[in-house]
C-alpha cells in the first residue's frame, strides 16, 4: 500500500475524464459503463477503487480494469482482500465480511498482486490544476471524507489537498458541489452497487479546458437480472442480488458503516 507520486497521470491541455468508483466485482456493470465512457469521448478513466467485494466476479473485474488501462486507487474492500492485516478486528453485521472471505479464496495471484500495487491516492494534472482522487480519504481507504460541507470549508479542504478538483468514493451515492468555475468536489457514485434508489451503473464525465469545466453525472442501464443471477449462481447472499436490481440496500443487509466492505 502506497500513495501516488506527484508526477503520475499528467495529461494534455484539454481533456475529458471519466470518473467511476465502487465496482464491487460486477463486471457486467463495469463493461457497460466503460463502453459508455468510451462512446462519450473520455480520454482517461479514473476509478476510485473497491474493485472487489459484494459481487461474484472479482478476477474478471480486475482483468477488465487492467485491460482497459483504467487509472485506479485502492479501495477499502481491495485493501482487506489484498492485505491480511487490514480491516476491523471484530466481525461486522451484514454480509460484507462473509463475501470478503469468499473473495480471498477465489482471487488469482496476478490479480491479487494488482490490488497490492494500487496507491491509496493519485493525482493528475488538468488544464485548470490538479485533480486528486481516492476512495475514502487521502490517507485511509476506510475513513470517508465528508464532501457535503459549505463552500468555504470545501475551499480549505482543496487547499490542504493541494488540488482544485477533489474526487472521493465509498458512499455509493452520487454527489457534487461546485466551489468556483475551476474547482469542485464530487463523488461519482457506484458502478456495481448503486444506492441512490435507481438501479444502474453510476459515472461522472468531466470536461476541462483552461477556462473552466463541465460536469455530467449519469447512470448506465445494464442487464441487472444477469448480474443478480451471477450473485446467486456463486452462492453469495441474495441480499446483494436484490440491491443490484433495486438500487438500494434491503433493510436486513445493513447500511451506513456496515455498508462499506
Amino acid at each position: 500500500m502506497h500513495t501516488g507520486g506527484p508526477g503520475e497521470g499528467t495529461l494534455g491541455a484539454r481533456m475529458i475524464i471519466g470518473l467511476i468508483s465502487d465496482v464491487h466485482a460486477n463486471v457486467i456493470a463495469l463493461e457497460a459503463v466503460l463502453d459508455a465512457l468510451d462512446e462519450r469521448g473520455a480520454e482517461v478513466i479514473v476509478c476510485l477503487g473497491d474493485l472487489v467485494g459484494y459481487g461474484p466476479l472479482p478476477n474478471e473485474t480486475v482483468e477488465m480494469i487492467k485491460k482497459r488501462k483504467v487509472l485506479t486507487t485502492l479501495g477499502a474492500a481491495d485493501e482487506r482482500v489484498a492485505y491480511s492485516f487490514a480491516g476491523p478486528a471484530a466481525r461486522r453485521k451484514g454480509v460484507a465480511d462473509e463475501i470478503l472471505e469468499w473473495t480471498k479464496s477465489v482471487m488469482e495471484p496476478d490479480n491479487l498482486a494488482f490490488l497490492q500495487s494500487l496507491s491509496v491516492q493519485q493525482r493528475i494534472q488538468t488544464p485548470t490544476g490538479w485533480l486528486r482522487f481516492f476512495h475514502g480519504s487521502s490517507d485511509s481507504t476506510a475513513v470517508r471524507l465528508n464532501l457535503n460541507q459549505d463552500p468555504l470549508t470545501l475551499g480549505r479542504l482543496l487547499e490542504r489537498h493541494r488540488c482544485n478538483i477533489l474526487v472521493a468514493g465509498s458512499t455509493h451515492v452520487p454527489f457534487y458541489r461546485k466551489i468556483s468555475d475551476t474547482s469542485m468536489v464530487l463523488n461519482p457514485g457506484s458502478v456495481g452497487l448503486s444506492l441512490n434508489g435507481e438501479p444502474g451503473a453510476d459515472y461522472a464525465l468531466l470536461s476541462i479546458t483552461d477556462t473552466g469545466m463541465n460536469l455530467e453525472m449519469d447512470k448506465v442501464e445494464y442487464d441487472f437480472a444477469a448480474a443478480a443471477f451471477e450473485v446467486l449462481a456463486w452462492g453469495l447472499p441474495a441480499e446483494v442480488a436484490e440491491a443490484i436490481q433495486h438500487g438500494r440496500m434491503p433493510e436486513r443487509m445493513g447500511s451506513g458503516p456496515d455498508l462499506e466492505v
